[in-house]
């Protein structure tokens, strides 16, 4: 029952500090779901100052369902550019077909009708049906987990989904009337002061009186987190394969990492210089210059990549590849961040 007291003792000062303190976000402005959904599929992998730019872009060449809908997926994935964790991006248009079909491009109104569409999971659905329809539901996330275990002093592994079942459940036995602002309260809380590294700004926390974490001075050994990933690591050896004013690139495979994006050419492997004039003659390419560009390591959730860029001027294309001019490679082909060094470089 304590947890649940202390919980309870929470709603209303979140959502008097929420009112008295949150930032004008642009999908703060309206209480619009659709403008609500892109935003917290893109809060998902970035920070909102990183958000900002991409929501923006997105809104003005798909401003509605309805676009979201119809929208190339060449496109789509060239609006999501950067982001990552593209099939969030096939789920929005999966879920915008069904929405403009089932619901004549409304978004459903209800917590489980919006769990029913593609990508949209328990803290999503929590959020829009909430915040859009001020619906009585919890929506936790990493922001959410962390505030509630320093002011109940949980140390379950807030990596363990019982734990973060746990902590829905009890909210949403505690949901006040302000469901949407009690919601956004917690997670603006999180992100910006209840900080998940390094001491939290415990002086300008609403809960700081009830917070036991506070209160015992273990705020930096809670929220408990037990599970590690063990990633694969993967080598790289990327060409920069420059004709004139065209670069080449090729589109991966429809399944698996990176689907339907393009990339520059690679091989999984760091070449010697031997290596590297065996692949080019391989593409039947005639090499005038190569250059050394960089090393560069990427992160995804399950792997890494370790990359190594050589910039190499030929004298003529192949049919192999797709040689695009370096302004259609800002604007046309979605290529990942995982590439985004090399692209840099030309």
């Amino acid at each position: 029952m304590q947890d649940l007291d202390l919980m309870n003792k929470m709603t209303e000062p979140i959502i008097k500090w929420y009112q008295a303190n949150r930032r004008e976000l642009p999908w703060r402005k309206e209480k619009n779901p659709y403008h609500i959904w892109v935003s917290e599929i893109m809060l998902q992998q970035t920070r909102i100052e990183a958000a900002l730019g991409y929501y923006e872009r997105f809104l003005k060449s798909l401003p509605n369902v309805k676009g979201l809908a119809e929208v190339e997926e060449e496109k789509l994935l060239k609006l999501w550019e950067g982001l990552g964790y593209y099939n969030r991006a096939r789920n929005l248009k999966k879920a915008a077909q069904i929405v403009q079909e089932k619901y004549n491009g409304i978004m459903p109104k209800s917590y489980q009708e919006l769990l029913e569409l593609p990508g949209i999971g328990e803290y999503t659905a929590g959020a829009i049906a909430s915040i859009a329809y001020n619906e009585k539901v919890p929506a936790v996330d990493g922001n959410v987990l962390r505030v509630i275990s320093r002011v109940v002093l949980s140390k379950k592994d807030v990596l363990d989904i019982k734990t973060k079942k746990e902590f829905t459940e009890k909210l949403r036995q505690i949901m006040p009337k302000q469901a949407g602002d009690f919601n956004e309260g917690l997670m603006e809380l999180g992100e910006r002061i209840c900080l998940p590294n390094g001491e939290p700004i415990c002086e300008q926390c609403p809960l700081q009186k009830i917070c036991l974490a506070k209160k015992e001075n273990l705020t930096t050994e809670i929220p408990v987190r037990n599970a590690k990933i063990k990633r694969k690591k993967e080598q790289k050896t990327v060409f920069l394969l420059e004709y004139e004013n065209q670069i080449a690139i090729r589109k991966r495979d429809k399944t698996g990492l990176l689907a339907n994006l393009y990339e520059f050419p690679n091989v999984d492997k760091k070449c010697t210089k031997k290596e590297l004039e065996d692949v080019l003659q391989n593409w039947n390419l005639q090499v005038k210059k190569i250059e050394k560009v960089g090393t560069y390591h990427h992160i995804f959730s399950h792997v890494e990549w370790d990359m190594i860029g050589f910039r190499v001027f030929v004298e003529k294309i192949n049919q192999e590849f797709v040689w695009a001019e370096k302004q259609e490679l800002l604007e046309k082909y979605p290529i990942p961040g995982a590439f985004s060094k090399f692209r840099e470089k030309i």
